[in-house]
């Protein structure tokens, strides 16, 4: 089951994504004052949100709703990355497309980065960013129009690996869908395409020691 929406996510994703940026291109169209880098669907509303994960941190989001929602109870999803992307870019886009296809959509700025709190600013961290998404799904399992049984998760490039880690070990997921997924802690540790020497790492540590 899990494998068959993540796929079926994902192509109902490709197609719209690709118009989206033809449209967007052809038109030359302006951002807003918040610099979206999308445009709103007409068939999709988008407040802002906050919640805080279990260190305290305060996250900033887009929640995605259907017009037509009512009081329905729908399926939900709660969507980070790329690493280092923040929810008016990638993340809100893909909120916004699934958005009209029903779902309620969660586009969140992880710990440390955009709108949302954390100092020093920027820092990544796995254990951090893998439970951005589960206070991601605590809040989205609070919403009054969100089945709570059908909530899951779309990780970008980055996050990816971060929604696999949160969906391995929160039950409460139901579904999870990455696109072109990258392993953050592995490329940080070994660099692109393992690239990095044991030698050159141990330098790096003891540069960054030395900062520290």
């Amino acid at each position: 089951m899990k494998k068959a929406l993540a796929i079926t996510i994902l192509f109902l994703i490709a197609g719209q994504l690709v118009a989206q940026k033809a449209k967007l291109n052809s038109e030359k169209m302006n951002t807003s004052k918040e610099h979206y880098t999308f445009q709103l669907s007409d068939k999709v509303t988008r407040q802002k949100v906050s919640f805080k994960n279990r260190y305290g941190i305060t996250l900033s989001g887009d929640l995605y709703l259907p017009k037509n929602a009512g009081k329905e109870k729908l399926s939900a999803l709660a969507i980070g990355g790329p690493f280092g992307a923040v929810k008016q870019q990638s993340s809100g886009l893909y909120a916004n497309q699934m958005a009209e296809r029903g779902f309620i959509a969660l586009a969140f700025d992880p710990s440390y980065t955009g709108e949302s709190a954390g100092e020093p600013r920027n820092l990544a961290s796995p254990e951090i960013n893998t439970e951005d998404f589960s206070a991601a799904v605590d809040f989205l399992g609070l919403h009054k129009n969100v089945d709570r049984n059908k909530i899951g998760i779309i990780g970008i490039c980055g996050f990816g690996g971060f929604a696999l880690n949160a969906t391995a070990i929160d039950k409460r997921v139901k579904a999870v869908a990455t696109t072109s997924l990258y392993d953050m802690t592995r490329v940080m540790s070994k660099g692109y395409n393992d690239s990095v020497t044991p030698e050159q790492r141990t330098k790096t540590l003891e540069t960054l020691g030395e900062q520290r």
